[in-house]
C-alpha cells in the first residue's frame, strides 16, 4: 500500500498520508511519493485539494527512526540535502494552482505542523493537536516553514510561545487562536472539509487560483501600495477572461449604452 493515497471526486482531490502505524511520520520514501502525488494533482482537473492523514494522526513530523542515518561519507551534506527536500514541500503546496485545505484529524507535530500550515486553510477534529516538536528533541523549532507561517497565522506572541516551549495545543485552543478555522467531531471532519472544498470549487478555477496567488504574494508585499498594484492587475486580468461579462449577461445587466 502506498504511503500517500490520492483520489478525486467532483473536482476535489484528497491526499491521505498513509503510515498510520507511525502516525504518518515523514520518511524519505514518503516525501518522494508525496511530491509525485502533488505533481499529479497540479496537472489534474481538480479544483481544490484536501490533505489529511490515515488513522489517529495527521502527521507526527519527521520519522525519528531515521535520525541516526547518514547515507554518505559527508554527513552534513547528506542532512542538508534531506532538510532542503523536506522543506520544499511547503513551497510545492503553495505553488499548486488548487487551493489547499488541511483536514487535521490528529496530532500535527514538528514537520506535521509545517505541513498543515503550508495549506491555505485548516480545519481540525476535536482530536487534532499541534506542537512545534523539534525544540524538545535537541533541534530548533525553525523548521519546514513554521517560523514564517505560524506567526502569520496566529501572531508573533503566540507563535514565539509555541515555538519556544514546544507545548501541545489542543483543538479548542487552536480554533480560538486562529490556527484552525474550526473544530468538528472526528466523524464529521471529512464531510466538513468536503463542504468547504465544494464552496471553493464552485467559484471556478481561474478566480480561485488568482486569489490564492494574490493572497500569498501580498503576505510578502512591501507596502499597501504594492499590494494594491498586484490586486489591480489581477482584476484586469480576470476581467479579460470574460467571466464578469458572461455573469452580467446571464443576470440581464446591459452593457453601458445598451437598452
Amino acid at each position: 500500500m502506498s504511503s500517500v493515497l490520492l483520489d478525486e471526486a467532483d473536482g476535489v482531490a484528497t491526499l491521505r498520508l498513509n503510515r498510520p502505524e507511525k502516525l504518518n511520520a515523514l520518511a524519505d520514501e514518503t516525501m518522494d511519493v508525496l511530491f509525485a502525488r502533488l505533481d499529479a494533482v497540479a496537472a489534474s482537473d481538480a479544483l481544490v485539494l484536501i490533505l489529511t492523514g490515515e488513522g489517529r494522526g495527521f502527521c507526527a513530523g519527521f520519522d525519528l527512526s531515521l535520525a541516526a542515518s547518514t547515507g554518505a561519507d559527508d554527513e552534513t551534506a547528506f542532512w542538508m540535502t534531506r532538510q532542503e527536500k523536506f522543506a520544499s514541500v511547503v513551497t510545492r503546496l503553495r505553488s499548486l494552482p488548487q487551493p489547499t485545505i488541511a483536514a487535521v484529524n490528529g496530532a500535527a507535530a514538528g514537520a506535521g505542523l509545517g505541513l498543515a500550515l503550508a495549506c491555505d486553510t485548516r480545519i481540525g477534529s476535536t482530536a487534532a493537536r499541534f506542537n512545534s516538536a523539534f525544540i524538545r528533541v535537541g533541534m530548533s523549532s525553525c523548521d519546514i516553514g513554521v517560523s514564517y507561517l505560524l506567526p502569520r497565522a496566529i501572531g508573533t506572541t503566540r507563535a514565539f510561545e509555541m515555538m519556544l516551549t514546544g507545548r501541545m495545543i489542543e483543538a479548542a485552543e487552536a480554533e480560538r487562536i486562529g490556527l484552525i478555522l474550526r473544530a468538528t467531531e472526528p466523524d464529521a471532519l471529512m464531510r466538513e472539509a468536503a463542504d468547504l472544498a465544494a464552496s471553493i470549487r464552485d467559484n471556478g478555477r481561474m478566480g480561485t487560483w488568482m486569489t490564492k496567488r494574490g493572497m500569498w504574494s501580498n503576505l510578502e508585499a512591501a507596502s499597501l501600495q504594492a499590494a494594491l498594484e498586484l490586486e489591480n492587475r489581477t482584476q484586469i486580468l480576470m476581467r479579460s477572461t470574460g467571466g464578469l461579462a458572461r455573469l452580467a449577461a446571464e443576470r440581464g445587466f446591459a452593457r453601458p449604452g445598451e437598452h
